[in-house]
């Protein structure tokens, strides 16, 4: 066996370094050992002719040779495929390497190996902030980051406020308790490491989104690269408290998103992004057009895994109304497929409804009142309402012949001998029943479509006083963390905020049977986080109250970061 066969072998035992078809990915080779992967280098080290090749013994120890190994699998001979000098991929490239297997490209900023504090209260506005480098002010890091002291506890019920005499815990001894904390971000997420780490299924953030206008309101000459510091930091405790199956999405508009990506590719790694959402913020109404921009109206969310082979979505499907283009309905479908029936489903409706047909019923009841009891008919009848839609592709060339004579009797129904897929064809066309349109949509069999990536049909307008509480700009649809909290959770998972604001990320967690912790350090007044969640606690019925029933009760436990914790 050659060198490269066995090299090559190797690889292929790690299923990181394979595709769907068991091909070696080289660029997943490189990529771990520009990162000094502990699991390749134990890989390379299990072979001794491979050791050799690729190790130095200085004083009984063995270093991995990286230029080394990355020359060697990057020659383009390496998978004898090539045929020209050239590497079959096409890139941009520095002496001959690919940027990508370069191993220094990345996102750098000033103040990219510090921590930022980043303390956001009225009383820190004036505040030099102080930028501690990683390696020059461990002790002062340590210090910073170590958990703090909680005080002001508070139980918060439906009946008012009580005292805590203690935590709520799991047979694990995990607290199970509903958790909103006043004070810096960071240092809380540090404070609850040790009690949360590895168990949050969910982090939903809605950061600072450094626009000059917001929350982030730093006047420095760094302010951006003071933004991707501040986020760093967070992002990266945040990403140890995520459980193996967990997942963060980031909520931000255009000014950052790239930076954001970019960042989070980071803390996350490439391979655990899944999918950058694209929802509305606010309509276009009463908007006058300039010359030199466009409405905006997009804002964006960037979902990550924690591990992507771990991490599933669920609930994937949204009601949608009733498709007019189902607008077939066999009459009977209990005798011999040869003496089937059909019609249109908007006269039979007519006649149901006691209307002489369709143009009757529409007349007397309104279009839109009619199509809605076509809609309830169809789903009644959803094994017998159909469409028919042209076949294309290698579909079409497999059955051509079956189709031609169906074009040609097109009063009958007409099957393609020994059909691996079922089709039934009327017309030339093949048969789609409605049944086929429907999906289990909490529990009910409803017309349904699969959520995509774009996110048009969460309502955005009557929101501003959701919750009970009012804020003109900024507040998030309770319908928008709905969909995001139940294609992510189920009932009794553990949800985060660490940028709470007006507390919509904990209103609808509870209202969906889940647990949060949210985390604030400004102070919103009458807007504060702590009475929307009061109000939810005694059945406000905004936002998504009806839709899930909601009730009211429960109950929540306030609490704050002691000031000058550290002289504790």
């Amino acid at each position: 066996m050659s060198f490269n066969t066995k090299l090559t072998n190797l690889f292929k035992t790690d299923p990181r370094f394979v595709d769907d078809e068991g091909e070696l990915v080289l660029a997943a080779v490189q990529d771990r050992a520009w990162k000094i992967d502990r699991d390749l280098v134990k890989l390379l080290l299990s072979d001794k002719e491979i050791k050799d090749k690729f190790f130095d013994e200085i004083e009984g120890h063995w270093i991995f040779n990286i230029n080394t190994f990355i020359d060697y699998i990057s020659q383009k001979n390496f998978l004898d495929n090539s045929y020209t000098r050239f590497r079959n991929r096409i890139g941009l490239t520095i002496g001959d390497k690919y940027l990508r297997e370069r191993g220094d490209v990345a996102l750098v900023w000033p103040y990219k190996d510090c921590v930022l504090e980043g303390g956001q209260t009225k009383e820190e506005e004036k505040r030099k902030e102080i930028f501690f480098n990683e390696v020059l002010a461990q002790d002062e890091i340590n210090r910073l980051l170590d958990p703090k002291v909680l005080t002001n506890f508070v139980r918060y019920t439906a009946k008012g406020k009580e005292k805590v005499t203690g935590f709520k815990r799991d047979e694990n001894g995990v607290i199970r308790e509903n958790l909103i904390i006043k004070g810096n971000n960071l240092l809380a997420l540090h404070t609850l490491k040790t009690q949360f780490r590895g168990q949050v299924k969910l982090i939903y953030i809605d950061p600072p989104y450094n626009t000059g206008s917001d929350s982030f309101g730093y006047n420095d000459n760094f302010n951006h690269s003071t933004w991707l510091t501040f986020m760093k930091n967070r992002l990266e405790i945040a990403r140890q408290l995520l459980s193996k199956d967990g997942c963060i999405f980031v909520q931000l508009d255009d000014k950052e998103i790239a930076y954001a990506k970019v960042l989070l590719d980071d803390v996350f790694e490439p391979s655990n992004y899944v999918n950058q959402i694209i929802f509305s913020t606010n309509s276009p109404f009463g908007f006058k057009s300039t010359s030199n921009q466009l409405f905006k109206q997009a804002g964006y969310i960037l979902l990550y895994a924690k591990d992507k082979p771990s991490f599933s979505l669920t609930n994937l499907y949204i009601e949608r109304d009733y498709d007019p283009a189902y607008h077939f309905i066999f009459d009977d479908i209990t005798i011999p497929e040869k003496n089937w029936k059909w019609k249109e489903i908007g006269d039979v409706v007519a006649r149901e409804l006691g209307f002489y047909d369709k143009k009757t019923a529409v007349k007397e009841l309104g279009a839109e009142r009619f199509m809605g009891e076509v809609g309830k008919f169809a789903l009644d009848n959803a094994e017998r309402v159909f469409r028919t839609a042209s076949v294309t592709g290698g579909a079409l060339n497999k059955r051509r012949a079956t189709i031609e004579k169906s074009k040609n009797h097109k009063d009958k129904i007409i099957r393609h001998p020994n059909d691996d897929m079922d089709y039934m064809f009327i017309g030339g066309e093949r048969v789609i029943f409605y049944k086929e349109r429907l999906a289990n949509i909490d529990g009910e069999l409803l017309p349904g479509t699969v959520i995509t990536d774009i996110w048009d049909d969460v309502p955005i307008e009557g929101m501003a006083r959701e919750g009970g509480i009012e804020f003109k700009r900024g507040k998030k649809p309770e319908f928008l963390l709905k969909r995001i909290i139940e294609v992510t959770t189920m009932p009794r998972d553990l949800v985060l905020d660490f940028c709470f604001g007006s507390g919509t990320t904990g209103a609808v967690t509870h209202k969906l049977g889940r647990q949060f912790i949210g985390i604030e350090q400004l102070n919103y007044g009458d807007n504060d986080s702590v009475i929307r969640l009061e109000n939810v606690l005694k059945g406000e019925q905004g936002g998504i109250s009806k839709s899930v029933n909601w009730q009211g009760g429960g109950d929540f436990i306030y609490c704050e970061l002691m000031k000058y914790n550290e002289a504790f």
